[in-house]
């Protein structure tokens, strides 16, 4: 039985590092977007990502401890990230038209994974990674509102 309960949680440390692999390179277009950003609504969408940037660096911490907590090791590598990751880094995207459509399909991904790992979790019985991606589901189905509302 513990054999079986360690290949799980196994499962679930290659998911949530691969959440954090995600995670990483969302929080770097974060960056990108605030540096670069231009446009009539400059200090609105500037603001915005470094809000969005700084809950994402939280979340990372969050998502790492909770690898260390189910016995794994956190990725910690840019390398890593970029290897294991299925959101791409984005470069020199300036305006707003190119930028909201990557934020919002780069969050609904973040939240689809978050889906898939807390299904997993209930399976077998993690309930501190159930309650860490319940409470990202909140959140993160909260701020897709609000982005798609600004986006339209």
């Amino acid at each position: 039985m513990k054999t079986q309960i360690n290949m799980k949680n196994g499962n679930i440390q290659e998911r949530l590092n691969k959440l954090l692999s995600d995670y990483q390179v969302y929080y770097q277009n974060l960056r990108a977007f605030h540096w670069l950003v231009k446009g009539q609504r400059f200090f609105q969408l500037h603001k915005l990502f470094e809000s969005m940037y700084t809950e994402a660096a939280e979340n990372v911490d969050e998502i790492a401890e909770r690898i260390l907590t189910v016995g794994g090791i956190p990725l910690h590598s840019f390398s890593d990230y970029l290897e294991n990751a299925n959101l791409k880094p984005e470069k020199n995207l300036r305006k707003e038209s190119e930028i909201m459509p990557v934020v919002i399909s780069n969050t609904e991904h973040l939240l689809s994974s978050y889906r898939v790992i807390l299904a997993e979790a209930s399976e077998i019985e993690d309930e501190g990674t159930v309650a860490l991606m319940s409470d990202l589901i909140g959140s993160t189905e909260k701020q897709l509102w609000m982005l798609k509302s600004m986006a339209e």
